[in-house]
Order: C-alpha cells, then sequence, then structure tokens
C-alpha cells in the first residue's frame, strides 16, 4: 500500500529550542563553507539583477523567493544527509513542484504588497490631513499616520510570514499543494510563537549587522539563516 500522504502535522517545542537550530545552521554551513557562499553569491546576483525593473522587477522577486528556498534547503538536506552539495542544488525548486511554489511567491506578494498599499495610503492621508491642518499640528497628525501604518504594517505582517516560513519545505519535500502548505506552516507557527519570535528578533539584529559592511554579511547570514530553518522545519514537524 502506498503511504499515506503527509498531513502537514507539527508538535510544539521548547523555547530555547530556536538556539539549537542556530546552531545547526551553524554546523551546516561549516560543513562546504565554499559551496554555500557561492550558491549565496549567485542568488543575491539574480534577485538583484531582477530587482532593478522597477515594480515589475520586485514582482518577479517576491514570486521566486520560495523556488530559492527550497533550493537552500535542498542543500540543507544533502549535506545533513552526507551527501556532497553543489550549487545547482540552489535551483532545485526550478525542477521540482515550481508551479506551486510560485503560488506561495503569489499569495506572499499580494500580502506584501497589499500592506504596502495600505501604508501608503495611511501615510498619505495623514500627511494630507497635516497639509490642510497647518504646521505644529498638521506635523502632528502626518507622524501619527506614519506611526500608525508603520504598527498596522508590522501587525499585519506576522500572519503572512507564519503562513509563508514553512511552506516552501512543505510543498518542495512533503509535495502539498500551497494553500494546505501554508495552513500548516500558520498552524506551527501559532504552536511555537514564542520560540518563533525568539528567532525573528534575533535574525532583525543579526540582519542589521550583515548589511553594515556594503551588505557582505549577508553571504554569512543567508547560508547559517536557511540551516537554521531547516532545523526548525525538521524539529517542528513529524515525520520529517
Amino acid at each position: 500500500m502506498a503511504p499515506a500522504p503527509f498531513s502537514g502535522a507539527s508538535r510544539e517545542v521548547d523555547p530555547g529550542a530556536c538556539f539549537d537550530w542556530l546552531r545547526q545552521g551553524w554546523a551546516l554551513f561549516m560543513v562546504n563553507p565554499g559551496v554555500w557562499i557561492g550558491s549565496t553569491l549567485l542568488l543575491l546576483i539574480i534577485l538583484m539583477a531582477i530587482s532593478i525593473v522597477p515594480l515589475f522587477g520586485q514582482i518577479a522577486a517576491h514570486l521566486l523567493v520560495p523556488l530559492f528556498g527550497a533550493g537552500m534547503f535542498k542543500l540543507c538536506r544533502r549535506i545533513g544527509e552526507g551527501e556532497e552539495p553543489e550549487i545547482a542544488d540552489l535551483f532545485a525548486g526550478f525542477r521540482h513542484n515550481a508551479g506551486q511554489l510560485v503560488m506561495v511567491g503569489v499569495f506572499f506578494a499580494i500580502g506584501v504588497f497589499g500592506l504596502a498599499f495600505l501604508a501608503f495610503l495611511l501615510v498619505s492621508g495623514g500627511a494630507l490631513g497635516g497639509v490642510v491642518t497647518g504646521k505644529v499640528a498638521g506635523f502632528g497628525i502626518a507622524l501619527g499616520g506614519v506611526m500608525l501604518a508603520g504598527l498596522l504594517v508590522m501587525v499585519l505582517s506576522i500572519p503572512i510570514i507564519m503562513a509563508t516560513w514553512f511552506a516552501p519545505a512543505l510543498v518542495f519535500f512533503h509535495d502539498m499543494q500551497p494553500l494546505d502548505a501554508m495552513k500548516a506552516s500558520f498552524a506551527a507557527g501559532s504552536k511555537n510563537l514564542l520560540p518563533m519570535v525568539i528567532f525573528g528578533v534575533f535574525l532583525v539584529v543579526a540582519l542589521f549587522f550583515a548589511m553594515l559592511p556594503v551588505g557582505m554579511g549577508l553571504l554569512l547570514l543567508l547560508p547559517v539563516f536557511s540551516g537554521a530553518v531547516y532545523a526548525s522545519y525538521r524539529d517542528i514537524f513529524m515525520g520529517s
């Protein structure tokens, strides 16, 4: 009999697990730093080249993120299973379940650009109110609009991030449909909100420092981060 399809079942982990994920991410990187750096450099070049095109380039980059994410997870799995990784593994998502991975990118792009449009409306509305009201009071209204927009975008982006965090791995490794994978990813994030928040805060801080030396720190951060996300997926999802 054929095995039952993966249901997306997940488990709750200890908040301190996020630090073990990071340790595993570093360990995966140290197995073959050359392939990781080469793959990351190629990925950054591709995404920057695509993003040069106004608007359409940004949309295309968001659509491709899950495909390249699947490629990074493929690298993690090959290293974890003792196989020899290749830079070509970066494009594994283009060869397996590419359409489903693009759909994850579509939902992600709709969410991101929808929030950006909402923020634009709030900021522009606050600025217009500031012009109508006057100098001092108008500045307060405009500033309030910016703060409200930032807070609203931050809150509303959390469900989008939770739904797309594990979705590429679930689609690529378990052949789940995009919506089912996003539901499973959201459920897993809800069960493990505290470790995911700690992990997210660490990522934001690390990203800030990685961008300081002309973004060169990304050559280290992206591989370690990819390995840590892969480790979290292995830790949280049953039967992975």
